[in-house]
């Protein structure tokens, strides 16, 4: 039973990893749309009809009516694509690398989500369902080190293309994450100095009430809100594509399903950002004033709706970001990391200590 439970597990992160990913290539399509003041995609399957009628009065307007949404366009005609586009590897260069690179890029992404919880725990038929699939006493420093990994390709696939386009911009995501993950790690530090552990788990239920971390550490915020959009490389920080500047960037010379492994690895990321966002200063599946009875595994659906709830909406706000605000230039991007947030982060990490110090003296 224990293994049964533990594959069903595996099948739900599994199946939230793709439906973010998923949805946020849909909300950065028909968003994108929105803020240029055009449609965006809408036509296929929008007119599609069938010759049997009852398909065609049942089934078929919910198809057309997603094909209209543009749903049916993002996530079956890109997707099939991707896939029949011929695959090419550039002369002078490893195929096994290059080959390697979207994986390293993507993967890590993937086992990050793991360790986060989706749901309060319950208990079913006897056995007590736990919402992460791997519960780690260090689980913030997994995810940490997940997210550093995945920077490894990123930077052997701008080396591997055997590109100057697609080597500038494996060089930018490797300054870039120097740069931001110093003031990454002294955020997490802070709040896991607040909190008192590593768990991610206990830090939402601390959160119960209005104990929410976004109140007492909103400077943290601030700080791992702005650097998970760098490490994303999404834009105001998207300088490891730079599409004017570089084509494409470090995969200028992938295609076909290898370039699609790095386009969901990046949307992924975006869920994996708002999700971190949500468990560590949003209450996770808590709101004020509400408490959801323990151990019941309806009150396990209710939360969980709750927490992918608050994690739309940080999708969605980073993707209005990205089609809002311009590019920074590579010596703002630089100056930002290294002369503003990482002396308020260490700043912020001093203050607090002094603060945990005095109330435990």
């Amino acid at each position: 039973m224990e293994y049964f439970i533990l594959l069903l597990k595996v099948g739900f992160v599994f199946q939230v990893i793709l439906a973010l990913g998923s949805l946020c290539t849909w909300i950065e399509r028909k968003a994108s749309a929105l803020i240029q003041d055009r449609v965006g995609a809408n036509r296929a399957g929008t007119y599609l009809e069938v010759a049997n009628p009852l398909i065609n009065y049942t089934i078929m307007p919910f198809v057309r009516l997603l094909g209209g949404l543009g749903v049916i366009n993002t996530l079956l005609c890109d997707s099939l694509k991707g896939v029949l586009k011929e695959d090419f590897v550039p002369e002078g260069t490893s195929k096994f690398i290059h080959a390697l690179a979207p994986f390293l890029a993507t993967v890590p992404i993937f086992l990050a989500f793991a360790l986060i919880p989706l749901a309060p725990s319950f208990t079913i038929g006897g056995y007590e369902v736990t919402t992460p699939l791997a519960r780690l006493d260090a689980g913030v420093l997994f995810i940490l080190a997940m997210g550093s990994l995945s920077v490894y390709g990123v930077a052997l696939a701008g080396w591997s293309g055997n590109n100057k386009f697609s080597l500038l911009g494996g060089l930018r995501a490797a300054a870039q994450m120097i740069s931001y993950e110093l003031a990454m790690g002294i955020a997490f530090a802070t709040v896991i100095l607040v909190y008192g552990t590593l768990d991610l788990y206990e830090m939402i239920e601390k959160q119960r009430g209005l104990n929410w971390g976004v109140f007492t550490q909103p400077l943290s915020f601030i700080i791992l809100f702005i650097v998970g959009m760098a490490e994303t490389k999404r834009a105001p920080f998207d300088l490891p594509e730079s599409e004017s500047e570089l084509v494409a960037g470090y995969f200028t010379e992938y295609s076909g399903m290898k370039f699609l492994l790095f386009w969901l690895g990046e949307f992924c990321e975006i869920g994996l950002f708002s999700l971190l966002i949500t468990v560590l200063f949003f209450g996770g599946w808590h709101l004020p004033f509400i408490e959801l009875p323990e151990g019941w595994w309806l009150s396990a659906v209710i939360g969980h709706g709750i927490l992918m709830t608050k994690v739309l909406f940080f999708c969605s706000l980073q993707i209005v970001i990205r089609w809002t605000l311009p590019r920074f230039r590579y010596d703002q991007l630089m100056n930002l990391g290294w002369k503003y947030l990482m002396p308020l982060s260490l700043l912020n990490l001093m203050v607090t200590a002094a603060v945990v110090l005095l109330r435990q003296g």
